[in-house]
Parts: C-alpha cells; sequence; structure tokens
C-alpha cells in the first residue's frame, strides 16, 4: 500500500503521550507538512503557534474549564467536572493554528494545514490529537490575554489546536468506516 494512503489509515488520535520532547527536525517537519498545505487563493492564511512550555499549556486548560464550567451547553459543562482534566493530554507540544481574518476562508485554510501535520506526525511516528476543546479558552473569555502571551498576530483568530508527542500506547483499534457516506453521480 502506498505510504501516503497508509499513514492516512492508520493515524489515530493519541491521549496518553511520553514526557519526552519531540526533536526540532521532527517538529520543523511536522510545520513545513502544514505550510505545504492547499489554501483559498494560496493566501496561505494560517499562523503556527508551537507552545511547549507547560504552564502556558496549564493556563490555556484552566481557561477551559472556567469557560465550561458556565457554559449553557451541558456537555461542555459535564467535562469540567473531570477531576485532573488535561485538555491537551499532557503531551509536549501543542501547535496553535490561527487563520487571517482578512482572508477568504480562514478557517478552511488552517483546517487543511491542520491535517497536514496530523498525517506528517503519522508518518514519523510521533503521535498526534486535534484537540477542539481549545477553542473556546482560545475565542472566549480571556481570549486578549491568551492572544498576546501567545503572540499570535493582529487579525488572527485561533481555530485549531493539535497536541503532539511520542506515543506511550500504539492504538491498533481501527473503527470500520461508513461507507454509505459516498454517493456518486456519473
Amino acid at each position: 500500500m502506498n505510504e501516503t494512503l497508509k499513514n492516512i489509515k492508520t493515524r489515530r488520535s493519541t491521549r496518553s503521550f511520553s514526557e519526552k520532547q519531540i526533536t526540532d527536525e521532527e517538529l520543523n517537519a511536522i510545520l513545513e507538512a502544514g505550510l505545504y498545505a492547499p489554501s483559498a487563493h494560496n493566501e496561505q492564511s494560517w499562523h503556527f503557534t508551537v507552545v511547549q512550555r507547560q504552564n502556558i499549556l496549564n493556563k490555556i486548560n484552566d481557561g477551559f474549564i472556567e469557560f465550561a464550567k458556565n457554559s449553557e451547553d451541558e456537555m461542555l459543562r459535564q467535562f469540567a467536572k473531570y477531576e485532573n482534566l488535561q485538555i491537551f493530554y499532557n503531551a509536549p507540544t501543542v501547535i496553535i493554528v490561527s487563520g487571517n481574518q482578512e482572508s477568504l476562508l480562514p478557517q478552511v485554510d488552517c483546517a487543511a494545514a491542520t491535517e497536514n501535520m496530523l498525517v506528517a506526525a503519522e508518518a514519523l511516528g510521533i503521535g498526534s490529537c486535534w484537540i477542539g476543546l481549545a477553542y473556546w479558552p482560545l475565542n472566549e473569555n480571556r481570549a486578549d490575554e491568551y492572544k498576546k502571551e501567545l503572540a499570535i498576530p493582529e487579525n488572527y483568530k485561533p481555530y485549531h489546536a493539535v497536541s503532539f508527542g511520542y506515543k506511550k500506547v500504539e492504538s491498533k483499534n481501527i473503527p470500520e468506516r461508513k461507507m454509505d457516506k459516498i454517493n456518486y453521480i456519473r
């Protein structure tokens, strides 16, 4: 099987990471994959913020818990009740993907870049997990404080966050795909 297709098919979300930091060479390869994603009108509207300082990740985690406790959404309130919740799963590296709000489709561009980084990480044997819960603290409550601390450029909005690190456990469980999600018009 083609290596790219194999990596796409075998990539699973990692939620248990080794404490060991990924190498700069691995990190740069992952970031480069993000830079080579397609984007609307080739605007390349993304900005990547690499966070490897646990105290900043803990601060964002605490921001999520604070937001979730007061959310109108029951599911988010339930997350806030988990003892020792770590939305980044204690990964040693997190990349926050922000999009230029003056671009045509920044959220789509950023999603494409995020997926490229996930597949690249798998090809390198690095675990990854797309962290949807990071969206709220980065865009609510203390969003301006986080954006300043993370040096996110003016007019950029954080859309996605991904945890990266060496896998503690290899996931072998590949759920069946829902093949009824394809429709042909020929």
